[in-house]
């Protein structure tokens, strides 16, 4: 390999680092943004559905935008059904869950239990594909768990948050279901591209969350200050169109195993944005569980990169 075949490639891995780095950033100011949020007295599925009606002409361009760009994707109806089914379980209930999740606790402890989703798609695999877990694989699933629990306990001893375990439970819920999501995504990924099927993935999940909203309070999405809505714009361009498509582009460049490695910096940056913008106290605990789940994350990573 030549010089600078090798040093595009260097820069071509660092674009995509850097890249991934950002995603991660803008997805740790999810739930500080919701937080913030709750504190108009919003429900979650009215929150839920502006942040995606927001977004959705994004989605709708880039769509088009790619569908001048690229041959027409070859899918029989019922891969377009796999694709539906798919986007509304990794960005409708995936998403719904970690919301409800939110109205009982803190942002900085939903991104550290949220984190519990590599080890889910590890898992998964293992039953749906039967792959075996490695020694290092088992070692770095006992120290994710660990500082989850870790992280965890100090926030059932305090007493500060009302229901704390159905809340931690919405949001382990919402890690499994996006687990799902990504272990099924592979092959839908494969046959119409990250870009494109990332865009009819969110077109599916928002049409069925509308419905959700409209079941539920008649799709009165008018009512809320005006902070609300700048909140849910935010979230929609800031929090899920741009990283979206920095991840997918990151993914393609260094690999989702390195993606997974550099990605586990998030709860590191939720953890800043709680304690300046909703003065949430971190405990010593949290700390040390925070440092246990980016390693167990780490190590699955760094396995699925080896």
């Amino acid at each position: 390999m030549s010089t600078g075949s090798t040093s595009s490639s260097r820069v071509r891995y660092w674009i995509g680092a850097l890249l991934v780095f950002l995603a991660a950033f803008c997805f740790a100011l999810k739930g500080v943004l919701i937080k913030l949020a709750y504190q108009y007295a919003v429900d979650s599925i009215s929150l839920l559905t502006l942040r995606m009606v927001f977004a959705l002409p994004f989605y709708i361009v880039i769509a088009i935008r790619l569908s001048h760009q690229l041959p027409p994707a070859q899918l029989s109806l019922q891969k377009w059904l796999k694709l539906a089914m798919l986007g509304i379980t990794g960005y409708y209930i995936a998403s719904f869950f970690n919301f409800l999740g939110l109205v009982y606790i803190t942002a900085s402890l939903e991104r550290i239990l949220l984190f519990v989703y590599p080890t889910f798609v590890l898992l998964l695999g293992t039953v749906v594909f039967g792959r075996r877990i490695s020694r290092l694989q088992g070692v770095a699933l006992l120290l994710t768990y660990a500082g989850i629990l870790l992280a965890f306990v100090p926030n059932i001893q305090a007493g500060q948050h009302k229901d704390v375990f159905l809340g931690a439970v919405w949001v382990i819920l919402s890690g499994l279901v996006y687990a799902v999501y990504l272990v099924g995504s592979d092959t839908m990924i494969a046959k119409v591209g990250s870009q494109r099927y990332t865009c009819y993935a969110m077109i599916a999940a928002t049409a069925v969350t509308v419905v959700h909203c409209a079941v539920a309070n008649g799709l009165d999405l008018f009512r809320f200050p005006a902070p609300v809505y700048g909140l849910a714009l935010l979230m929609a361009i800031v929090v899920t169109v741009i990283p979206t498509f920095f991840m997918a582009e990151g993914i393609k460049r260094i690999g989702s195993g390195n993606t997974s490695i550099v990605a586990s910096i998030g709860p590191i940056f939720t953890i800043g944005l709680a304690t300046t913008f909703l003065n949430e106290t971190i405990s010593l605990f949290q700390f040390l569980g925070t440092f246990l789940v980016l390693l167990g994350v780490f190590l699955i990573g760094w396995k699925g990169r080896k």
